[in-house]
């Protein structure tokens, strides 16, 4: 189980499960149509009443991030929704943001961060087609 909750983190622990989910979906730890730990499963596994693990399901499954099948279980939808991809865009606004901090600190220009951007999706784009 990949779940963490952390009690002390100031966010709900059914907002927290929402949210490892749905940034395993975006980044794909979690492949479309695999399975989701059961309700009782995950709540026994995480020591956490199985109304919380409910809770995040029902609102994962109205955000289209998952789909339940009856008698089958919980499964990741197999077509990523607008959620999913402002979820990727969030992660990566906060890298981006991280990066932004590292350049502030070694003193590059904007000009140098473009390029280095530029050469990088130049990198990892080219390779991808």
């Amino acid at each position: 189980m990949w779940f963490h909750i952390d009690p002390s983190a100031g966010v709900p622990v059914y907002l927290q499960i929402v949210n490892q989910v749905k940034h395993a979906v975006a980044s794909g730890v979690l492949q479309p149509e695999e399975q989701l730990p059961s309700i009782r499963d995950a709540a026994t596994s995480l020591t956490i009443n199985p109304n919380t693990v409910a809770k995040a399901y029902q609102e994962l499954e109205a955000a289209g991030v998952i789909v339940t099948a009856k008698g089958r279980g919980t499964f990741v939808a197999r077509t990523g929704s607008t959620l999913i991809k402002g979820e990727r865009e969030r992660v990566l606004t906060r890298l981006v943001d991280q990066v932004m901090v590292e350049a502030l600190h070694l003193d590059l220009s904007d000009g140098d961060v473009e390029r280095l951007f530029r050469e990088g999706l130049q990198k990892w784009y080219k390779q991808k087609t």
